[in-house]
């Protein structure tokens, strides 16, 4: 007789594997979506970020991204020379300074939103329509879960790029309502 916990163990490989296969699907199709563009996926997260953030300094740009100083500014430099972003002055600071996208970024964070919206459609429109729902609320439990353990042991490492999932107990689906 099989214990429990084989099976349990088996789910948590198939889980960990298709999570794995997910990743490096996304990353591939991400490479290619920003290639045409002209950019890397670094660069894209850079745009996407202030995107979403406005104005940031330096220290917390790279943070936020999760990447060292010398390829922050490797990274800056081509969306500087690309027109993409700017640097201009903190006021709160007048030793720092922020980046902020420029009109161009600005438009290139539109564009490259409007591709991943595309790519998501494509996705659940290969799904049966009665299974996208629940696809897109497991997805939602899973990635609360990973939010979950992954704060037992970098906490708050990754709220920056959870902010469309809350906390359990939290909700943002009619689920809830």
């Amino acid at each position: 007789m099989m214990s429990e916990a084989a099976p349990a163990q088996a789910d948590a490989v198939r889980l960990r594997s298709g999570i794995r296969a997910l990743v490096r699907r996304f990353s591939v199709t991400e490479r290619a979506d920003v290639a045409c563009c002209g950019i890397t996926v670094a660069q894209a997260a850079t745009i996407e970020t202030l995107a979403a953030t406005g104005p940031l300094r330096l220290g917390d740009l790279g943070r936020r991204l999760g990447i060292t100083p010398s390829t922050l500014t490797r990274n800056l430099t081509r969306l500087l020379e690309a027109g993409l972003v700017e640097r201009e002055a903190d006021a709160e600071d007048a030793r720092a300074s922020r980046v902020a996208l420029t009109d161009a970024g600005r438009r290139a964070a539109v564009q490259r939103a409007e591709q991943e919206a595309d790519f998501g459609r494509e996705i659940l429109e290969r799904l049966p329509s009665d299974r996208r729902p629940v696809v897109v609320l497991a997805l939602q439990d899973l990635l609360v879960a990973v939010r979950e353990a992954t704060e037992r042991c970098c906490p708050g490492a990754f709220d920056h790029l959870m902010t469309d999932y809350p906390e359990r107990g939290g909700c943002c689906d009619e689920r809830c309502e």
